[in-house]
Order: structure tokens, then C-alpha cells, then sequence
């Protein structure tokens, strides 16, 4: 019995560390300068990512050593790895600025993931505080696939010095992004979900390369000015009073 609950807490830090050999293997790709290949495997460590806290969850196997080593998976993941691609693609004529720009996107994933862990028992189960490192990084993969279809334009060089920047605030922001766990709107309307589900995957399969930014800018987009029409429901969500000791 001992056995098999081992084997139970062995099962999520597999896919953790297929996610953290995910951003490993997107680093390798870069910098051989393999853009594409590097960002669709960041696609195959979100899907690692996802997985992972949903089986520990599933097999009651959450543990302090589990939300630690998916946290620094994340962070070479979704901090790193993206940011890597984006620099060499298009940072890396910018000399220091471009080093700045780049490390900026790292220390926010850094930040971010800190603060998640933090607060991991507080966490409000509607609504993400600040923009998921994982958001990011595909936002970052992205915008590369997007520049690799359409052609190698001096405007995507400037642009990528805002879009990291953009993207890098975000995620240590206080905005609040939907996280579509306990929608009432969705269990509404599951019927017009699963078609749209349906949409996006077939719309990935074709253009994929172009639908992956415009799906996480449309989500982005719409939880800011969601988030700016709604100022006073959402002004105390991420206040937390301190435990008295």
C-alpha cells in the first residue's frame, strides 16, 4: 500500500519534469537557431504544465515539494525559455537594451511564481492575480510564430521591446485574468462552448502559427477592460487580511 502511494507522488512530478525537459529542449533549439521548433515545444510544456496539479489533485498527492519543483520548472519554462527566443529573434541587435528588456520578462516570471507560492492558500479559485507566467510565455511564442509566417520586418524589432515589456508587467500586475474554473457563464452555455473549443483547435490546426497570439491577446484584451469596467468589484479580491499570531 506504502508502494503505491509512492508511485502516486512520482506521477505529477513526472509531468512536471517533462515540462521542465520542454523548456530545456526550447533553449537547445534557439540558440541552434531553430525558432519555430523551439516555441511549439513550449506548446507541449504548457500542455505538461496543465496536467501536472491536476493529477496530484486527482490522486490527493499535493505536496510542499510538488509546488516548489513546479514552480522552478515554470521558471525555466515559461521565465526563461520564451524570453531566450524572443531575444535572439529579435532583442539581440539591441546590445544592453535588449539584455535589459529580456531580463525584465525573467524577473516578473520570477516574481510572480514567488508571489503565487506565497499566497498559494489564499488563492481565489475565479481569478488569477496578474497574468499566469504560462500566459506569457505563450504570448512570447506567439508573437515569434506570428513574425517567422508573415516575414522578418524591422517594425517587429521595435514592437518586441513593448510586447516584452507589455507582457512582463502583466504578470506582477494586480489584474485580475479569469481562470474559468467555476464560470457560471460556461456551465450555461456548455453547448456554445464546446463549439467554440472546437473553432479554436481547428483554427490552431490550420494557422496555428498566426491563431496562438491572437487567442492570448484577445484574453488579455478582454480581462483588462473587463477588469476596467468593473473597478469596484474587484478593488479588495487580492486583499488578504494577516493571520494574528
Amino acid at each position: 500500500m506504502r508502494d503505491n502511494k509512492r508511485w502516486a507522488y512520482i506521477l505529477p512530478n513526472t509531468f512536471t519534469a517533462l515540462n521542465l525537459a520542454c523548456g530545456f529542449a526550447s533553449m537547445i533549439l534557439t540558440i541552434n537557431g531553430k525558432y519555430y521548433l523551439a516555441c511549439m515545444v513550449l506548446g507541449l510544456g504548457a500542455l505538461f504544465d496543465s496536467v501536472d496539479g491536476r493529477v496530484a489533485r486527482l490522486t490527493g498527492t499535493q505536496s510542499p515539494f510538488g509546488e516548489q519543483f513546479d514552480s522552478m520548472s515554470d521558471l525555466i519554462t515559461f521565465g526563461l525559455a520564451p524570453v531566450l527566443v524572443v531575444y535572439m529573434k529579435h532583442l539581440e541587435g539591441f546590445g544592453r537594451l535588449g539584455m535589459v528588456v529580456a531580463f525584465s520578462f525573467v524577473l516578473c516570471a520570477a516574481m510572480r511564481l514567488a508571489r503565487f507560492n506565497v499566497n498559494i492558500e489564499k488563492i481565489h479559485s475565479d481569478y488569477f492575480q496578474g497574468l499566469p507566467v504560462p500566459g506569457a510565455a505563450i504570448a512570447l511564442g506567439g508573437f515569434v510564430l506570428f513574425t517567422l509566417e508573415v516575414g522578418d520586418h524591422e517594425f517587429f524589432k521595435y514592437m518586441s521591446i513593448f510586447y516584452v515589456f507589455f507582457y512582463s508587467t502583466l504578470m506582477i500586475s494586480n489584474i485580475p485574468f479569469p481562470a474559468f474554473k467555476k464560470s457560471e457563464w460556461l456551465k450555461l452555455h456548455k453547448k456554445y462552448v464546446l463549439i467554440l473549443i472546437f473553432a479554436i483547435f481547428g483554427a490552431l490546426f490550420v494557422y496555428g502559427e498566426i491563431v496562438i497570439g491572437i487567442i492570448i491577446t484577445i484574453y488579455v484584451i478582454g480581462s483588462i477592460v473587463y477588469f476596467l469596467t468593473n473597478r469596484g468589484r474587484f478593488q479588495d479580491i487580492f486583499q488578504w487580511e494577516e493571520e494574528s499570531e
